[in-house]
């Protein structure tokens, strides 16, 4: 029995939608891996307290969008925070040190999380309601602006590592860190601004996805989870290949609920993220040198 056309296409833009969200996140775990050489096991943890802090925020204010940078700028200052007393001193060193650092800044802030908000899981409100007929469904505006968000913010990243001067001080780190400071580029600042930056994406994301779902604190384990077989499959450090291993890896799970339950068509992504490694370890998105 076949499946019907529409069902195919809801599928498509339920794909691209949360691709785009898995996007924004693994693009700020790429960026810091791709400067910093730093497995951040802490990112799904920020993106959890970033939509914690948009919970408190819209409380205050009634504004979803005062919330929103509010918390991406909080979430950022706690990342330059984080470095400047966790990750700094241990630059350099083996990188099993900066994973054993992140991974227990994690803990420290999922369980600061449980004890600050409870188990109980809150939500945050759509900042409008509206609905358009898709086929035979009502399907929310909101996605199809977080979708549109997330990639005006990827596109901001973009074009501030292209032309801003920030940006080409991080692209001169990327390239030799040595070299950078010798020519005066203040390389552990340059450091400290690239986790900030990070940070804030994956606090954005959060924000931007806790209307979907319930901000308790361990809604960020399955999206670093995700957000890491992301940044394998695109690539490690690169951008535009985590983008699209973001999307393809979304469309892939929701092809495949067509057929088996959304908890099952999870495992679509660790099947990927296994063939890559075994066959293509650099990505499947990193261009094949000539």
């Amino acid at each position: 029995m076949g499946i019907p056309v529409e069902q195919i296409l809801i599928q498509t833009i339920n794909g691209v939608v949360t691709g785009m969200i898995l996007a924004l996140v693994a693009s700020g775990l790429t960026l810091i891996f791709g400067i910093m050489d730093v497995v951040n096991f802490a990112h799904g943890e920020l993106f959890m307290l970033g939509a914690y802090i948009g919970v408190v925020i819209l409380a205050a204010t009634g504004d979803f969008w005062i919330a929103l940078i509010a918390a991406t700028l909080v979430v950022a200052l706690l990342g330059a925070a984080i470095y400047l007393t966790t990750l700094r001193p241990l630059i350099g060193r083996d990188p099993l040190y900066t994973i054993l650092a992140t991974f227990g800044v994690s803990l420290v802030l999922q369980n600061y999380a449980l004890w600050q908000f409870g188990p109980v899981a809150r939500k945050i409100a759509e900042p409008f309601t509206g609905q358009f007929t898709l086929f035979y469904l009502d399907y929310p505006w909101y996605r199809i602006v977080i979708a549109l968000l997330s990639a005006a913010i990827i596109g901001g990243l973009w074009l501030f590592l292209k032309f801003g001067t920030w940006g080409i001080w991080i692209r001169a780190t990327t390239q030799d860190r040595v070299m950078a400071q010798a020519m005066g580029i203040p390389v552990p600042w340059v450091l400290m601004g690239v986790f900030a930056i990070g940070s804030g994406m994956a606090a954005a994301s959060g924000v931007l996805f806790g209307p979907l779902v319930g901000v308790n604190h361990v809604m960020g384990l399955d999206w670093v989870l995700k957000a890491f077989i992301v940044v394998v499959v695109g690539g490690m450090g690169n951008l535009a290949g985590s983008i699209a291993a973001a999307i393809f890896i979304s469309l892939l799970e929701a092809y495949a609920s067509l057929w088996v339950s959304p908890a099952q068509a999870v495992i679509v992504s660790f099947v990927l993220l296994i063939l890559t490694l075994l066959f293509r370890p650099t990505g499947l998105f990193v261009p094949t040198p000539k």
